[in-house]
């Protein structure tokens, strides 16, 4: 089976192609997102290296988010018009799930998150078990310092996944301690490669019906809870 995966979903933009579960290519930036722009030749670069023709793919794996709004958007759309133009299933991936990856040999907790501003971060809690990643925690968009509240209350070591670790780092830290595993930089990253094995046993879903998992709060939603929680700070 010829599979194309693409992730838009966040800062970084990768794309792969994989044969089965085999990886035979991928192309990966961590740059300003101009996914718009970059996305399509990254593709079409990527097809010609591994000398497939699209009409040749069989499936399409794109990350739906949570994320960016404008990148998951532009991943969703172009891995549906593919979907649709090949006429082959597409697949959508939870953008945390691929990131759990980075975490495959690590035995304990997984918490993979994005930065949503004001202190909310996109994330949930995974963790490999027999070789396969079970979600133990479901995703949301809540406030970090909530997060380590309930992590603090499983006594567990917790490995901690984000391209934007260098924000929370030092609350992590203070919060969890030595329970805090935090890696090295390349493992903060999400790979396109993951994205194709996360979903390859996955149903596909239908073209017209996958949407994005933008998995935001409504604004006014957002600022409720942050008021809410500096009265309690204060009272």
């Amino acid at each position: 089976m010829n599979i194309l995966a693409i992730d838009t979903s966040n800062q970084v933009l990768g794309v792969s192609v994989l044969k089965g579960d085999q990886i035979i290519g991928e192309v990966m930036t961590n740059l300003t997102k101009n996914h718009s722009v970059r996305l399509m030749p990254a593709i079409e670069k990527l097809m010609k290296e591994v000398s497939m023709r699209p009409e040749e793919l069989d499936k399409i794996i794109v990350a739906k988010g949570p994320g960016s709004y404008t990148g998951v958007r532009i991943g969703v759309s172009t891995a549906k018009t593919m979907a649709w133009a090949l006429d082959i299933p597409v697949v959508g991936v939870s953008s945390l799930e691929v990131l759990s990856y980075q975490g495959r040999f690590f035995n304990g907790v997984i918490c993979p998150f994005f930065d949503a501003r004001r202190g909310l971060v996109f994330t949930g809690l995974y963790q490999w078990r027999n070789n396969h990643l079970e979600a133990v925690f479901e995703e949301k968009n809540l406030l970090m310092e909530d997060v380590l509240q309930t992590l603090k209350e499983q006594e567990t070591n917790v490995l901690f996944l984000s391209p934007d670790i260098a924000i929370y780092k030092e609350a992590i830290e203070k919060g969890l301690g030595e329970r805090a595993i935090i890696p090295e930089g390349p493992y903060h990253i999400p790979q396109a490669g993951h994205l194709g094995l996360a979903g390859l046993t996955k149903q596909p879903d239908t073209t017209h019906a996958l949407t994005p998992n933008y998995l935001r709060l409504a604004e006014a939603e957002a600022n409720w809870l942050k008021a809410q929680k500096e009265n309690e700070n204060h009272g």
